[in-house]
């Protein structure tokens, strides 16, 4: 993956003192470079000081913004810094902007130091919203570039930038239709693509075909069979099913490949089985794993949520059930699925099987549900729906816990731990959301509710 790069912008207003600029020219950057990241910084003999004052500073800095590459701003106020120079420089940005204000230290309070960073931070503010000029502002309200929590803030904004960037504008493969059983799924094209997500739909009929013209020893299928065997335990699984889980694999690879699909959402049952006699549980899981976000049963906005938290995180999603209750513990819930969940999200190997819910009618018609535990870590749990013409989202966080479930539960589950879960579930339910929701590794709320909020302008309910 490509090192994020920011481009540095230094702020400056005249009855201030100029002489903090130099320093924070070389502090800003150091962080960033320590945290990771990649700059781009204007030269020094650009303007005054190096940093942006007046209107025709702010334009000659926007001139030189445009002839480079980055994924967002970090705004630096060494001082109160002027509001006009600044409106000026990122009047024609699209990317996320951070504002980071200095502190004043105590004992440097005389005219020659004193920043008022503090206050000129809200003038710039002020005058960004007048302007709708969107823009993030995290805690502390001032931090200097040497601290711990400047370091996080750079972490955050990182995550927000991959977010907006990675979701302004994208595009999501349905492969087949929703099943008429699951309304419970829909959702509305033209809303979408309202918000910059185009679906691109295929039916089952083209996979078939596809899968009718694809030979037994084609390398990919081959490439893919080893890929599968590397990738759990497939040790009880026939021959024939894994050939067939290789050659469908490979013809939605095919999809991704030729469309350019930044996530899919499939069509996982009754025809998969009764038509191919292989469950696409494990295909799921593979994909997931490898940063392919894939959703089941045609949850278009479960791969929405697992695709904005992936670009948040760097880690696999899931999209699981809100599935059973765990004993009598009212802040406790099993989040399930079949058999889709990545590999890297369980507790040790996961076992391919027959799946059980449908094997339960014809035995043998559903290999393919990698199944196993889901292990503990901190998770970011969301979904959205498409209603009247907008897209709205809820967001919270918990933890998998990794306690046990008994051996006779099937597939691939966890118990998750949510404060006021019952609560939740009501405003969950009031208010038309579905069965599913969608998990990611780490709590990602903070850069979730600002990259939707203020860049994309989704709605999100609180709960």
């Amino acid at each position: 993956m490509k090192k994020q790069t920011f481009a540095l912008y230094f702020g400056n207003r005249g009855f201030f003192p100029e002489s903090l600029i130099a320093s924070a020219r070389e502090e800003v950057a150091q962080a960033v470079k320590e945290a990771g990241y990649d700059y781009v910084i204007a030269p020094e003999g650009l303007t005054r000081y190096g940093a942006v004052e007046t209107r025709e500073e702010g334009r000659a800095w926007a001139a030189w913004l445009k002839e480079q590459e980055y994924d967002g701003i970090i705004m630096s106020l060494p001082n109160f810094s002027d509001e006009n120079g600044a409106v000026q420089a990122v009047l024609d940005n699209t990317k996320p902007i951070f504002i980071q204000a200095y502190p004043d230290e105590i004992g440097k309070m005389d005219f020659e130091h004193r920043r008022d960073s503090y206050c000129g931070k809200f003038s710039i503010e002020d005058v960004f919203h007048q302007y709708g000029i969107p823009f993030t502002v995290l805690k502390p309200h001032v931090v200097h570039p040497s601290t711990p929590e400047f370091r996080q803030n750079i972490l955050d904004f990182a995550a927000i930038c991959r977010v907006v960037n990675g979701m302004k504008r994208f595009s999501i493969g349905c492969i087949g239709a929703r099943t008429s059983k699951f309304k419970t799924v829909r959702y509305d094209e033209i809303t979408l693509q309202k918000y910059g997500i185009t679906v691109e739909t295929f039916d089952l009929s083209d996979l078939v075909y596809r899968f009718g013209k694809l030979s037994d020893d084609d390398p990919a299928v081959l490439a893919k069979k080893e890929r599968f065997k590397k990738y759990t335990d497939f040790s009880c699984v026939p021959a024939d099913k894994l050939l067939t889980i290789a050659k469908i694999a490979k013809i939605i690879d095919d999809y991704v490949e030729e469309f350019r699909l930044d996530c899919v959402t499939l069509r996982c049952w009754e025809e998969i089985q009764s038509i191919f006699g292989v469950a696409v549980c494990v295909i799921i899981s593979e994909m997931n794993d490898r940063g392919v976000v894939c959703a089941c049963e045609i949850d278009l906005c479960s791969a929405i949520n697992m695709y904005s938290m992936q670009l948040a995180s760097g880690q696999p999603t899931a999209c699981v059930d809100w599935n059973n209750n765990y004993g009598d513990d009212p802040d406790k819930v099993i989040l399930f699925h079949c058999g889709s969940t990545a590999q890297s999200l369980m507790e040790g190997c996961g076992k391919v099987t027959d799946h059980k819910m449908f094997a339960k009618g014809n035995p043998g018609c559903g290999w393919g549900a990698n199944e196993g535990r889901i292990k503990a870590f901190p998770m970011t749990y969301s979904n959205c729906k498409t209603e009247n013409g907008k897209l709205t989202f809820y967001i919270g966080e918990g933890r998998f816990t990794g306690e046990p479930i008994e051996e006779g539960f099937f597939g691939c589950g966890g118990v998750a731990e949510i404060g006021e879960l019952q609560d939740k579930l009501i405003t969950l339910g009031r208010n038309g959301f579905r069965h599913h929701t969608a998990v990611g590794v780490g709590h990602m709320k903070l850069v979730l509710e600002e990259a939707f909020r203020y860049y994309l302008g989704y709605d999100i309910l609180d709960i």
